[in-house]
């Protein structure tokens, strides 16, 4: 059946707002696009559904997560300061505070939020990759779910840790559908070793699998892999492992095992160099950017600016609500756009490059750009609804600054994936939010 989905405003990404627009979607796609009088005049036998004081827009793309760590909301901020630490007391609390069903349940939960905070698309990392692949799947959101390694930086670990990660992924992707796919994560260059990375790289080479990694997020990574020393170091000397990677930067390390010609998404990049930047761009390589974890841990800014210049794709995550505490992709971009002013080199993002950089980006980063992230015939119906009617909204001079500026995950309304409500006006569709809110309380 053809719908008709109209509002005070239309933002396609790819062309200006259009007043008073519209969009008609059918089968879960868009038809067209245009303002209400074109596309009910062409298609007149088509329902309508008016939003009203709002803005229909592309779902935005949260394309680094963790959905399985929404177990731990709030439990290591005590910790942010010492990011060692703070790691070290997420592996012991995983272990021995919380069972898999703690976190199976506070995964939904977590892609609840997201489906209440607009976001139709995730890219999730997750140790047991099946809690964020099944949130996805019962919520209905999109998404592509990372299977991630076990904690393997010995080279001795490679071919046994190599085979329980392709194990698991194997059963992981039988569970695959049009709307959620499977991917690989090797943690990090500090977890996974140098034959680690080169067995996963071909795997996912032959396969046409989706990789992601974490990159340069920390000091302490960079002083392992330039120098050998320093907090992971010590960690690796505790436990008996060999570490022999010394003497390049996390990003020519990856390089070297071949991780990058996967089109990699790159995690974080806080610490990259300019030679760094020109291996990732040379690779085709694209980058989750997530300034707030970034800030919340003093890890620095990432460079926002440089990214840019070098054309490198690029889209925002959330990082877990472990590291950030919320999944709201409004202020994610926001901290984008103002540490980008602040930085060494200031990058003035308008309003509509940040709409841009939180739906087609981070589409673009995961490899998604011909079905989501714009409002084009064609593309698959991601849609949200943002309300415009607060009275801190209010005037609406300019409607992309009132969403990037004004706005928040408060003020949707509607989100819509594959031309299929999931939330509105306060209720989720597609699961009972009350059973689940209790199974985490």
């Amino acid at each position: 059946m053809k719908k008709i989905l109209t509002a005070r405003y239309v933002l396609p990404v790819t062309a200006p707002p259009i007043e008073r627009g519209a969009i008609l979607v059918e089968d879960g796609k868009i038809l067209s696009v245009g303002t209400l009088d074109e596309v009910r005049g062409v298609f007149k036998e088509a329902e309508v559904d008016d939003l009203g004081d709002a803005a229909l827009m592309p779902g935005l793309v949260n394309c680094h997560s963790h959905l399985e760590l929404t177990v731990m909301r709030g439990l290591l901020d005590r910790h942010d300061d010492d990011f060692g630490t703070w790691l070290t007391t997420l592996a012991k609390a995983r272990a021995e505070r919380f069972s898999e069903t703690d976190i199976s349940n506070a995964a939904l939960a977590g892609a609840i939020e997201g489906a209440r905070a607009g976001v139709t698309c995730f890219g999730d990392i997750g140790r047991i990759g099946s809690h964020g692949h099944s949130s996805l799947r019962r919520v209905g959101l999109r998404g592509i779910v990372y299977q991630e390694t076990e904690f393997a930086p010995d080279d001795r670990q490679a071919g046994e840790a190599f085979q329980k990660l392709t194990a698991s992924f194997e059963i992981l992707r039988k569970s695959d559908t049009a709307l959620v796919r499977s991917g690989l994560s090797p943690h990090s260059p500090y977890t996974v070793s140098e034959p680690l990375c080169r067995q996963i790289a071909e795997f996912s080479v032959a396969d046409s699998i989706p990789v992601t990694i974490h990159l340069s997020e920390s000091n302490h990574e960079e002083e392992l892999l330039l120098t050998g020393r320093g907090f992971f170091s010590d960690v690796f000397s505790k436990h008996g492992v060999e570490w022999t990677h010394k003497g390049r930067s996390a990003t020519h390390f990856l390089n070297d095992t071949g991780l990058l010609r996967t089109g990699t998404l790159l995690a974080h990049c806080v610490k990259v160099s300019d030679a760094d930047l020109k291996i990732i761009s040379d690779s085709g390589a694209s980058i989750a950017h997530c300034p707030k974890s970034n800030a919340k841990f003093g890890h620095g800014v990432a460079p926002l600016a440089k990214f840019t210049s070098r054309l490198i794709k690029t889209g925002v995550g959330s990082d877990s609500v472990a590291s950030n505490n919320t999944v709201d992709l409004f202020e994610e971009v926001r901290f984008a756009l103002l540490f980008a002013r602040t930085g060494d080199v200031p990058l003035f993002i308008d309003a509509a490059g940040a709409i841009r950089l939180m739906t087609l980006g981070g589409a673009q980063a995961l490899g998604l750009e011909s079905e989501i992230g714009s409002l084009e015939p064609g593309k698959r119906a991601d849609i949200i609804a943002v309300s415009l009617s607060a009275v801190s909204q209010r005037p609406i001079n300019d409607v992309e600054s009132s969403i990037v500026f004004s706005s928040g995950a408060r003020d949707v309304i509607l989100t819509m994936v594959d031309g299929e409500e999931i939330y509105r006006d306060g209720r989720i569709l597609t699961v009972d939010e009350s059973e689940i809110l209790k199974s985490i309380d």
